[in-house]
């Protein structure tokens, strides 16, 4: 059996078919409402949902209050307390303030309880880039994988480029290749060109600064 020439691994645009007014049949996009149109503002970054620390320190509250609970309930209940609760009481009472283990505690302590709150106050989700908003309901974002991944096939396309590794962050994108032939000063205007308009053909709602260098290959031996 024969299969047809000229079309494996190769993607063609399919023909548009345009037709006059009044002719029927045509497709009427439906009317938008004028506070629906433009730009929703800026979408802001994503919050996590924090599960990992969440159920840890859910995890630990219940331990600890459990324990005490089951002591208290014990000694109600006129049974002797639990031995680690008469030691614990013995050391907070016995020990100064300037003690080493009780300023490591406290260390110890502050910085948890710092620590929860900079991840109750930061959004998290760093991967995700938040994109534009075209409507004030709908809220979209890009993994940082995904865009490194777009420019770096964007890169591959401007002539005389061998290799590139593009790194993207938050408010910059850094470009790294190598050029085996014509002029650096030719391929890095082409590279700043090409991926400049990728960039902004992203979508994203705080278009990255783009720093773009170029080398030569080292050679082998």
């Amino acid at each position: 059996m024969s299969e047809p020439q000229g079309f494996e691994g190769t993607t063609q645009r399919l023909p548009v078919i345009e037709k006059a007014a009044g002719t029927g049949g045509e497709y009427e996009a439906p009317p938008v409402l004028d506070d629906e149109t433009g730009d929703a503002g800026g979408s802001g970054r994503f919050w996590s949902a924090r599960r990992a620390p969440a159920g840890i320190v859910a995890l630990l509250l219940l331990v600890v209050a459990g324990a005490f609970l089951y002591d208290v309930a014990a000694v109600r209940a006129h049974r002797d307390a639990l031995s680690w609760r008469r030691e614990l009481a013995r050391q907070l009472a016995e020990r100064p303030l300037d003690d080493t283990w009780v300023l490591v505690g406290a260390g110890v302590t502050a910085a948890l309880g710092l620590w929860l709150i900079v991840l109750a106050l930061t959004p998290g989700l760093r991967s995700v880039l938040p994109m534009r908003r075209p409507h004030r309901d709908v809220r979209a974002g890009l993994h940082r994988a995904a865009a490194a991944l777009t420019l770096r096939d964007r890169a591959m396309d401007v002539a005389g480029v061998r290799s590139a590794r593009v790194r993207v962050r938050r408010a910059r994108v850094d470009v790294r290749a190598l050029c085996h032939f014509r002029e650096l000063d030719d391929v890095k205007a082409d590279l700043e060109g090409t991926l400049r308009e990728a960039a902004d053909g992203l979508g994203l709602d705080r278009p990255p600064a783009l720093t773009v260098r170029v080398a030569r290959p080292g050679r082998k031996g």
